[in-house]
Order: structure tokens, then sequence, then C-alpha cells
């Protein structure tokens, strides 16, 4: 048997631990730049306002309604996730972290039944006292119908925040009534094929041949379908890593005309995408970087850089993946400075395991001086917060590429400066 355990309404929910006054309240967060709604607590769901929702279509309403509206804090977010996984790592040694706010546990061994239930009501009021971070656990035999008994715990406050699908007539009314279309490696992409060919539910797929989910949806399709049927055939350790990493952002206002201030965005953007790389223990063989102007606005002229990085040995160093970035940048930027660039970012390509990498005899860069200088920095920033030591290239936090960031709030658990003040009330009597 495996649980998934799932944060509930994760940003909102690490807004509302610093907060309380919010709880029972509406409450979204916004995406960088304050550009659209990326995450809402049931209660906004309630009042209609719709995932990705631009933040300026609603802002009125959000403000009629009494919404309580937030940047998004990834700092934040990152340690909270950290801590929910620290305390779900204690229960099981078969702990596979899938998303920031969601894990799956190996249960073998652990019990059955009411009994694993139990158990799990014993993860998910640890981690609620823990972090005071709500999460729902869906437990079943394969990782998919995990998912599946997950969605129904959320859905349903009779489960108590603990759903199980254990015997075959729990899975069959189960998969009964859940959309094909939300099923984990099925995708809205295939619901439209789907229901052309008469597959509506979940069940609905299971009762179709092999082979015709072979054809429909290829191999990777056959492995969710056996999943659904309730046989196991995605390893806990084997949950597949991302195939490319990119981070990117739009620019406020006309967009940014000056190439050092372009370059230093490019650099801090691929910063953050050897963030991401070292997280997964991986190297990259190649990279992209982008810009370009605004493709809806005729009056201005219009530019676009796309270039391709190939590196010769793969790597995940901080200093040779900003440094080439920047560079390919101010080699491509326009002599004269009359674009404004509405968008840029970095995407990182062909990831290898960091580990066995065959080096190059003819190789520019000293790999173990690079290695050690970036461990140092690694152990720096984890201590003392993100970039507080950076390359001189990434520039000051206070850059007008950063764009708009209103409603941000404090960084509670990795900031001295944000720590919350308690202040002593009166005792009874005085």
């Amino acid at each position: 048997m495996f649980a998934l355990v799932d944060c509930n309404n994760f940003f909102c929910s690490c807004e509302r631990v610093f907060n309380p006054q919010l709880r029972g309240k509406p409450v979204v967060v916004l995406s960088n730049n304050d550009g659209c709604v990326i995450a809402r607590s049931n209660e906004a769901k309630a009042l209609g306002i719709k995932m990705g929702a631009p933040y300026y279509q609603v802002r009125d309403f959000m403000q009629e309604k009494g919404v309580a509206v937030f940047s998004s804090n990834y700092i934040l977010y990152g340690d909270m996730s950290r801590r929910v996984m620290t305390l779900l790592s204690e229960y099981t040694p078969d702990f596979a972290q899938y998303s920031i706010d969601e894990a799956f546990l190996g249960l073998d061994g652990l019990g059955e039944g009411e009994e694993l239930v139990q158990y799990a009501r014993q993860i998910r009021e640890r981690v609620i006292k823990g972090t005071d971070i709500p999460v729902t656990i869906g437990i079943a035999p394969t990782k998919t119908l995990a998912k599946v008994a997950s969605k129904y715990g959320k859905s349903y406050k009779g489960y108590g925040g603990v759903c199980m699908i254990d015997t075959e007539e729990k899975r069959i009314k189960a998969l009964r009534s859940f959309d094909v279309a939300d099923v984990w490696g099925v995708g809205r992409r295939h619901r439209e094929l789907l229901y052309g060919h008469g597959v509506r539910t979940a069940l609905d797929l299971t009762e179709r041949s092999e082979s015709w989910v072979r054809k429909m949806l290829t191999v990777t399709g056959v492995r969710t379908w056996k999943e659904l049927c309730g046989i196991n055939c995605i390893d806990l350790n084997d949950l597949p890593a991302k195939q490319s990493i990119c981070t990117s952002r739009s620019f406020p206002d006309r967009g940014i005309y000056k190439k050092e201030i372009l370059v230093e965005a490019v650099a801090n953007f691929a910063a953050a995408c050897v963030r991401k790389l070292r997280e997964q223990h991986e190297c990259c063989c190649r990279m992209t970087v982008f810009a370009y102007t605004s493709r809806f606005s005729s009056e201005q002229p219009q530019s676009v850089i796309y270039q391709q990085v190939q590196f010769p040995t793969p790597t995940n160093s901080l200093h040779e993946i900003v440094g080439k970035s920047a560079s390919v940048l101010r080699n491509a930027f326009p002599v004269r400075e009359e674009y404004g660039y509405k968008k840029a970012g970095v995407i990182l390509w062909d990831m290898v395991p960091d580990e066995g990498i065959q080096t190059s005899l003819f190789d520019e860069h000293n790999r173990v001086k690079m290695a050690m200088l970036q461990k140092a920095m690694d152990n720096i920033n984890r201590k003392n917060g993100e970039n507080t030591v950076r390359l001189a290239i990434q520039g000051g936090d206070g850059a007008p590429w950063r764009g708009q960031r209103n409603y941000v709030s404090p960084s509670y658990t990795t900031d001295i400066r944000a720590i919350i003040r308690v202040n002593e009330g009166k005792k009874i009597g005085d």
C-alpha cells in the first residue's frame, strides 16, 4: 500500500500559518509580477475566482469580497515544504517527495485496513501540529489510485482527511465517478480524445483493452491503465525528474531597453535554474537563452533573441552556466538599444545524473575548485537565506526587472528580521 500526502491549498495555507486571522476567509496568491492567480483557498474558489485569472480583471471583485491577496513568496513556501517533508520522512523508510506540496510514502509492513487509516491519521495530526499545514492522505495499492483517494479525501469532509481504497468494491466505486481527465498521467490534453471514444470516467478507461490504451495513450498510458486496475508498476524511487528546467519572467510597462539590465535579469534566471538542477542532483548538457519584445504591440519594433549553447562537459556549475548565459545575451543583443524586451528566460536541457560525469582532457574549467566554491556558497545561503551570497553579475534586490511584489509577506522562517514578535499580555488580576 502507498500513501499520497498532499498539502491542502499549500501556498494559501503557508500564509495562514503566520496570520491566523485569515482562517475561514478567502485567500489568493499571485504569480510573479503579481500577474495572475496561482493559488486559491476553498473560500476563494467558492466565490468563483478562477485559477489563472489575471489580477487586474478580478482586483475590484476581490476587494469587494474582502479577499486577502499575497504576492508569491517562494522562499517561505520552500522552507515550509522542507519542514513538512522532514516530518513525513520519519514515518516510513520509503519516502519520495513528488512536488513542493506532495509526497508518496510506502506503507509495507505498517499495518492493513483500519490500522493503516489510524496510522495515516497520526501522520496527519503530526504534520498539522508541527507546521499548521493541513494535509489530505490517500491510501491505495498503487500510486495512481492513491492520487484518486486523495482527491476524494479533499472533496468529502466525512473522510476526515484520510481516504483509503483497499478493496475491489471501493476501487470500482471510486473510479466510476472519477473524471478521466483528472487521472494522474492522463491529463486534460487527452480529454477530448478519450471523450470522443466514449471514455469519460476512469472506470471506462480500465474497461478498455491494453492494446487500445497503448494505441491511444502510448506506453505511459498503459502504465496508468495498469495502476488504475490495481497493478503497481510505478516504482517509488523512479518518479520522473524534469526533462528541462525553465526560469523566465515578463517585464512590466514597455519592457527592458538597456543591455546590462537584461543581462542581469537573465543571469538571475540562470542562477535559479542552477539551484533547481542541483536539487535534482543532475547536470545539463544544453542551454537556451531567449528574450523577445511584445508580440501584441504593432507600434514598437520587434526583436527576438534565441540562442542555443552546447556544454562540452555536462555541468551544474553556477559560474559556468550564469557566465555563459550572460555572454550569449551580450553577444546577441542589438547594437542600438531600441527594443523593449517584454520577456526573457533560460532553459536547461538534456539532464544527466551528476555522478560519474565524463570530463574532457581539454576542459577549460577547474571543476574541483568550482565544486568547492559552489558548496561553500550553498552552505552560506542555506544558513542565511537564498542569495545571501551571489555572483556580482546578479546585482542587488532593487533591480527594476524584478517586477511588482506589492503584497509579499515576510519570510518568517528564514529571515531573522522577520521573526514574529510575541508581546506578553497582562496577567489576570493586573
